[in-house]
């Protein structure tokens, strides 16, 4: 499939794997897209930026290549490792058949036969599909000197390997990146992207992404859930829960065959939504009963104005 052509259409793309993204999202997104530049999203943890990447390679038919990143990332990890088993081997046989000049044979133990693709080399391969979506997901989880080493990905689309000399990609990947911000990104990496923060979606847009993948959900039950946890986020938590939580918690209260929020079923299941028992022990019991209180009075009051 081919590119968006405009903002709408780049919506419309999104949403045919049910993301519901707000305008801005789109048009940066649009902007990336067309440019060729890659993308960084920040934002809390489960707000749909990793969704993102994953809904556009679904959506252009292209295939998702992920870098989950984590402290200690290093290029043999994440670039590419030489096949030293396999390297063995053939200094093995070599030996064993007496032939082979030690040149020729340093020469071919560092080609291409003996290279391990990591992600970010499998990400400059052609594909007959079209360049892939390349995810570098939680960048802020490395070391600084590994995001230094993107910049030459990030602003030529090509990666060097002293053994073989420079690889570049013939037609650059749709590079996705995305942060939580546990610390800042270094300014030489932003430079060579286009910039998003995603926020905690509006009550409305929430509902919409709730509608949207569970449709199945009864729609009371939807709205009591979206304002429960939009209230949640106005709480003094340790963690504020994401669209993430909010879709868990109802795909559990659907398992549940439950129709609307009461104080027992929100006591059974706030470990769905909530991740740490501090947080837990304060809205569990009378702050849940008082939230889910707030919530039906408004819907009943708002229900009366329609009648009207």
């Amino acid at each position: 499939m081919s590119l968006p052509a405009s903002i709408d259409e780049t919506v419309k793309l999104l949403s045919t794997g049910a993301y519901v993204a707000e305008r801005p999202l789109a048009t940066v997104l649009y902007l990336a897209l067309k440019m060729g530049k890659p993308l960084l999203l920040e934002g809390e943890a489960g707000v749909g930026k990793t969704e993102v990447a994953k809904v556009l390679a679904s959506a252009l038919g292209r295939k998702l290549i992920r870098l989950q990143c984590y402290e200690g990332l290093d290029i043999s990890a994440a670039v590419y490792e030489w096949n030293y088993q396999a390297q063995m081997i053939e200094i093995r046989l070599a030996e064993a058949g007496g032939t082979a000049a030690r040149e020729d044979l340093a020469s071919d133990l560092f080609s291409e036969k003996f290279l391990l693709h990591r992600p970010l080399l499998q990400a400059l391969e052609p594909d007959t599909a079209g360049p892939p979506v390349l995810l570098i997901d939680e960048l802020d989880r490395t070391d600084e000197p590994f995001e230094a080493y993107l910049l030459e990905l990030l602003s030529d689309f090509q990666v060097t390997i002293p053994e073989l000399g420079t690889i570049k990609a013939k037609e650059p990947p749709i590079v996705i990146i995305t942060s939580n911000r546990t610390r800042e990104i270094h300014d030489a990496l932003k430079r060579r992207c286009l910039y998003h923060w995603v926020d905690y979606p509006s009550e409305e847009r929430e509902l919409e992404i709730l509608r949207a993948r569970l449709p199945e959900a009864p729609e009371t039950l939807s709205r009591e859930i979206t304002a429960f946890v939009q209230r949640l986020r106005g709480e003094d938590l340790y963690k504020k829960p994401g669209v993430a939580e909010t879709l868990d918690w109802a795909r559990a209260l659907i398992e549940l065959d439950a129709v609307s929020l009461t104080g027992e079923n929100i006591n059974d299941t706030l470990g769905t939504v909530l991740k740490y028992q501090e947080d837990i022990a304060r809205i569990e019991g009378s702050e849940a009963a008082r939230l889910l209180g707030e919530i039906k009075t408004r819907m009943a009051a708002g229900e009366e104005k329609v009648g009207l």
